[in-house]
């Protein structure tokens, strides 16, 4: 027993980074197929922007169809990751990017075709429920292969910063096909690379985690909504997918109002790269607080620099609170996910990844709506108080609830059962 304690603790002093991550044993066979299978999904609403405009014209219409596909993909995106949990990764994925191709498609033609609003916005539904939830399907693996390693929250980090750089060059890939070559070249390559990147991860069954049979554990399938951390994560994703709406459109409006049009790419970059930095940053800290202080700390901070956004007035000061609030988002965001692997049984955590992207996904289709009504009434201005007032009730509901935060057990039994490590300290 003393040799295995110390064991444990030379393992969990070492300090963490992005090496050591990316050494693990079979890691490299599932980041890189899960990176290209999981890169479309940031050429989806964009490229459905571009088409629908380009042939009606309007970009309410655009908007419309564009908010349907988001609403669906976070809808269905916990259907998808309890079906995947219950049945195992290869065997939900293969038939959904085969759906998500064959919709995608539909959805293009209808577009050709001239077809009306309604009908588009009907052939959205199935393109966005369809959408491959890889990104928590990576999450799974790093958690089944990582449980009870510091390298947790390296491997949530290092997820982040993969999330956020398909969230840069999806869209420039997309707008660049589709200003290039033809409006639907891009939902016509989204399709092709679902298609063939989704197949190629479902193909790397060696790091795919276990299915937990009920009877073999003596646990039911519960599922992972009945956890309240979870719950409570969950109003902490909106807020969160709120920013990134709400940043979208409010930038853009700020930007024609200032009469630069074209420093709109400039400082949603900023923002990006802010949110890329910090990400980076997170998964090379060796942290002495708990995750749960760390949520809530960040959470502070994401919603005092959302709150300034609004008084902004130069190029300069809003890429510098731009840059504020990306740098704050990524503590939160990577913190949230890490967090699963002690509020959520291994049966269930797939689901609970998805329930936390569709939160963000759903946070962000609701505030572009809201920005957007806002900002055309208004100005860019009000559609700013939409990250704000967001972030704001969501750290309100943290700091309320935060005792659901806590570990579900003191204890977890790590090293193949020979070692007990206390998580008490874990929630602080």
């Amino acid at each position: 027993m003393t040799s295995a304690v110390t064991t444990d603790k030379s393992a969990t002093s070492t300090r963490p980074g992005y090496g050591q991550l990316l050494r693990t044993p079979g890691a490299l066979g599932f980041v890189l197929p899960g990176f290209a299978a999981r890169l479309p999904f940031g050429m989806l609403t964009i490229s459905i922007l571009l088409l629908v405009q380009h042939v009606t014209g309007s970009y309410g219409d655009a908007g419309i169809v564009s908010a349907v596909t988001g609403v669906s993909m976070a809808l269905f995106a916990p259907v998808m990751g309890k079906l995947t949990d219950r049945r195992g990764q290869s065997a939900v994925l293969v038939p959904v990017v085969l759906v998500h191709a064959t919709a995608v498609s539909a959805l293009t033609a209808l577009a050709l075709l001239g077809a009306p609003l309604w009908a588009l916005a009907l052939a959205a539904v199935p393109a966005g429920a369809s959408v491959p939830q890889v990104g928590p399907m990576v999450r799974s693996r790093w958690a089944a292969k990582l449980e009870g390693s510091p390298l947790l929250p390296t491997a949530a980090a290092f997820e982040s910063v993969t999330d956020e750089f398909t969230f840069v060059v999806g869209p420039v890939l997309a707008t660049a096909l589709c200003t290039g070559i033809h409006p639907a070249a891009g939902l016509t390559t989204e399709a092709a690379l679902t298609l063939l990147g989704g197949l190629f991860f479902a193909a790397q069954r060696a790091t795919e985690p276990k299915v937990v049979a009920p009877a073999a554990n003596g646990e039911k399938h519960a599922s992972a909504l009945s956890f309240p951390g979870l719950r409570v994560l969950i109003v902490a994703f909106l807020g969160i997918g709120a920013v990134f709406g709400g940043m979208q459109i409010s930038l853009t409006a700020f930007a024609a109002e200032i009469g630069n049009p074209g420093a709109n790419g400039l400082l949603y970059g900023i923002f990006a790269a802010g949110n890329m930095i910090a990400g980076i940053a997170m998964g090379a800290i060796a942290w002495k607080i708990g995750p749960r202080r760390r949520l809530i700390l960040g959470y502070i901070g994401l919603t005092a620099a959302a709150s300034l956004l609004w008084a902004a007035h130069s190029v300069i000061l809003m890429g510098a609170l731009g840059l504020v609030v990306g740098l704050c988002i990524a503590p939160a965001l990577i913190t949230g996910y890490t967090m699963i692997e002690q509020l959520i049984p291994a049966a269930a955590r797939t689901e609970a990844f998805t329930w936390l992207t569709g939160a963000v996904a759903f946070g962000q289709a609701v505030a572009v709506i809201l920005a957007g009504r806002l900002t055309d009434a208004h100005g860019s201005s009000y559609g700013f108080l939409v990250p704000l007032v967001a972030t704001a009730l969501a750290l309100a509901t943290l700091l309320t609830l935060r005792a659901k935060l806590a570990p579900a057990r003191a204890t977890r039994v790590i090293a193949r059962g020979e070692v007990s490590r206390e998580l008490a300290s874990a929630g602080k």
